[in-house]
């Protein structure tokens, strides 16, 4: 069931304007309204009941301790997919996707390593005490390069258990990587994405900033919610060993 309060606000932020009749995709037949002088106009009652359903899951994916991990390296949605990931203390991808993230993490938890072991000599002191003035300088290249590519992932330890992603048609090499490791992407995409390969679609205009900062704001808060009421598993006591007479 759609909830009307929510489609006033979706469609005062403009989520309801699709793109040109010529760029829908096939996939997006179902989601729209009408077309309008050219332009697709999504159907937000639809809109409102996938978002809900999205929202619930992230709720349930909070609840249990699960990771989602924040992609949208495009200008429209980087800064507000950032901050959202920052707010939910998630990990995310925001300045570009390198590829392998997903299919080559070994390899990209290397170079993690390497951001962190930087990061630490430069707090320390140690890359003044080690290194000529020249090498700092190409190291501290070489750290600026890594911070830029993988910051917003640098506590991570394994792969995620989802992707949330702003226009997965922008970042479709993520959204590739993701089916290949079997890790469920939600997605807000507008009528130009193909939602064959999105497990949780949420179809609304993804390019105005109003309609992208509405949607993931109620994405991010029903993860953060259910992050609150996460219980991590507590480790079994050592049973107390009975004293023999």
């Amino acid at each position: 069931m759609s909830d009307k309060n929510l489609v006033s606000r979706m469609f005062e932020a403009g989520s309801h304007f699709g793109f040109r009749k010529a760029r829908r995709h096939p996939t997006m037949a179902s989601y729209l309204y009408t077309t309008k002088e050219g332009s697709d106009v999504i159907d937000l009652a639809k809109t409102s009941e996938s978002l809900i359903a999205a929202k619930a899951v992230l709720l349930e994916a909070g609840k249990l301790g699960k990771t989602v991990m924040f992609v949208a390296t495009k200008d429209e949605a980087s800064k507000i997919m950032k901050a959202a990931a920052e707010k939910a203390e998630a990990p995310y991808v925001t300045n570009r996707w390198i590829g392998g993230m997903m299919t080559n993490f070994t390899e990209i938890k290397k170079r993690i390593n390497r951001l962190e072991t930087l990061t630490n000599e430069k707090t320390t002191g140690e890359l003044d005490r080690k290194y000529t003035k020249k090498e700092r300088v190409v190291i501290g290249r070489e750290a600026a390069k890594l911070e830029f590519n993988f910051f917003g992932i640098s506590k991570i330890t394994k792969l995620p258990d989802m992707l949330l992603v702003v226009d997965p048609r922008h970042d479709h090499i993520a959204v590739t990587e993701a089916a290949e490791k079997n890790i469920p992407v939600m997605a807000l995409t507008s009528t130009d994405g193909d939602t064959s390969m999105i497990k949780y679609p949420v179809v609304a205009n993804d390019a105005l900033q109003t309609s992208i900062s509405l949607i993931v704001t109620e994405l991010v808060d029903s993860y953060i919610e259910g992050k609150s009421a996460y219980v991590p598993a507590e480790k079994s006591a050592t049973p107390t060993r009975r004293r023999t007479a």
